[in-house]
């Protein structure tokens, strides 16, 4: 009893013994969960094997953990636990993530074996044709797109938008949209010159707040999250296309990027940090040259 108390004392081998209760996971799968060095996370799992607290099998060159919830004493430790350690919603969501990312590598895996869409040259078809299909399929809503640039995505959904508010931060290409947008006749897309962390929007006013490869040029990415939930009615979306994590220095000074990416989990948490609920997030595309760029989908509601 006395060494299950000292192990249980120490709140890293709480947490993963909270974790393994639910999920049979590697030691990757903890790293990116917990956001904790292999090291002291191998070390955690030895001493709760050596107390019978955590077992382990392995798959070819992957260990699996997993642990069950016993009676007594170890079941009322694990009880109060999961009201006092304040990381424990953290690690909840991260768990989430985590078995949502395995569930899409076998998915990924069985579409390679099954089909060729994407890989062979198919006339007339294409991801761009598609996406102008769906945006025609969106409700009359009022959409806000931050960091719109010169407006190409926002005269598109102007098409079936009750209203475009394109914020962008650059006068000149505010100018440009503003007469691209009047040449082209479209009376429900408003340019507005402002900073997307803090938006000339009025609270609670817009359906939808997109922002497309804009979070990786932002100085402070929760602000802007953040106003983005003001200005979000009740029930409003936010959908988000940036970077994934990646390690291309030189986009710092070739594009003006702030932020090299984001790691999915840390996307997910600054998402709840600002308010949103529902939240989804994941790698959706990877470029075919160099530095191989990959893009994440993040989706969550007000």
């Amino acid at each position: 009893m006395v060494n299950s108390l000292r192990v249980l004392s120490d709140p890293t081998r709480l947490r993963l013994l909270l974790l393994l209760v639910q999920e049979e996971l590697t030691v990757a799968e903890l790293q990116e969960i917990l956001g904790m060095a292999q090291s002291r996370i191998s070390a955690s799992l030895a001493q709760l094997k050596r107390e019978g607290m955590a077992t382990d099998r392995r798959v070819g060159k992957n260990i699996f953990y997993s642990a069950k919830e016993e009676g007594g004493m170890v079941e009322a430790i694990l009880k109060n636990a999961r009201g006092e350690l304040r990381e424990v919603a953290r690690d909840q969501g991260a768990l989430a993530l985590t078995m949502r990312k395995r569930k899409d590598r076998a998915a990924e895996y069985f579409n390679r074996l099954a089909g060729r869409f994407g890989r062979v040259y198919v006339p007339g078809r294409s991801w761009q044709a598609l996406s102008h299909a769906l945006l025609g399929l969106l409700p009359p809503m009022v959409i806000a797109d931050m960091g719109a640039g010169e407006g190409t995505l926002a005269q598109l959904l102007a098409r079936t938008a009750k209203k475009v508010i394109a914020v962008e931060n650059s006068e000149k290409m505010v100018e440009f949209g503003s007469a691209l947008a009047r040449e082209h006749g479209f009376r429900n897309l408003e340019y507005r010159l402002g900073d997307v962390e803090d938006p000339p929007l009025d609270a609670g006013s817009v359906d939808l707040v997109l922002f497309s490869q804009v979070l990786h040029h932002v100085s402070h990415p929760q602000r802007a999250l953040s106003a983005a939930h003001r200005a979000l009615k009740p029930g409003g979306r936010i959908v988000i296309l940036d970077l994934a994590s990646h390690n291309f220095e030189q986009a710092r000074d070739l594009y003006a990027h702030v932020w090299l990416g984001f790691v999915e989990i840390e996307l997910h948490q600054m998402l709840r940090k600002a308010g949103f609920s529902k939240i989804a997030c994941s790698i959706v595309a990877r470029d075919v040259e160099p530095p191989h760029f990959q893009t994440l989908l993040a989706t969550a509601k007000k």
